[in-house]
């Protein structure tokens, strides 16, 4: 039987994790295959390790990022997403894991529309088995959503109305409470202009009253916010 090389990088700063992954993965994989797996446990690491790869042009062939990991020492990449951006440019034919523990609809959205991931997969959702399965299905047939990021995609589906990153972000930071005039400090908006998002945004969701929690209250029922 031929024997089958799986190059993989996981980027993580929480070794357990790092390890019950590993684990999974070394436990479900197909007898045929040997997987090659190295660590990073942050954006530094990573970076290095994914430059050697292509200077010794080994490339991985998957790569797992957490979203959530310390930043490189120069400022230029701050999380997962950075990472997997850079490998979107740079490795264009490997497959790419996200991973994180957020689960605010604004934020899914905004991963699959700019980084259009291979796996998505919300912590919370995560068991052995759902990992094993995400990992097969990437190599073979991607893209793998788990539960929570589907459930999002679905409902945004379903619904007609269809608004643009940055009037997402506004309904999110609305439904945490933030007051309309502090929304700058989160946006790189002026205030009019987020006042004429907030009036578009209401005619979208055919909000009558004017009321910002109405407009929450429908953006949630369709699922646009949590």
């Amino acid at each position: 039987m031929h024997q089958k090389s799986i190059r993989i990088l996981m980027t993580d700063d929480h070794p357990m994790i790092i390890e019950g992954y590993q684990n999974t993965l070394l436990a479900t994989k197909k007898e045929n295959e040997e997987l090659i797996i190295d660590i990073a446990t942050n954006c530094d690491e990573s970076i290095k390790a994914i430059n050697k790869s292509i200077a010794i042009d080994e490339a991985y062939h998957v790569f797992f990022f957490d979203v959530s990991i310390p930043p490189s020492s120069d400022g230029k990449y701050k999380s997962g997403i950075d990472l997997a951006e850079f490998v979107r440019l740079n490795l264009p034919y490997s497959k790419i894991v996200l991973l994180t523990m957020f689960d605010e609809p604004y934020r899914i959205h905004s991963v699959i529309k700019n980084i259009n991931p291979d796996g998505f997969l919300i912590k919370s959702d995560l068991t052995a088995s759902e990992l094993a399965s995400a990992f097969k299905a990437v190599l073979n047939n991607p893209p793998f959503y788990s539960g929570t990021v589907n459930n999002v995609i679905r409902n945004i589906i379903s619904s007609a109305i269809e608004i643009d990153e940055i009037n997402h972000k506004i309904l999110h930071l609305l439904s945490k409470g933030i007051k309309t005039k502090d929304i700058r400090n989160h946006i790189d908006l002026s205030l009019s202009m987020i006042e004429k998002r907030k009036k578009h945004l209401k005619e979208l969701f055919d909000i009558e009253d004017g009321r910002d929690d109405t407009l929450i209250k429908e953006a949630r029922s369709k699922g646009f916010v949590n």
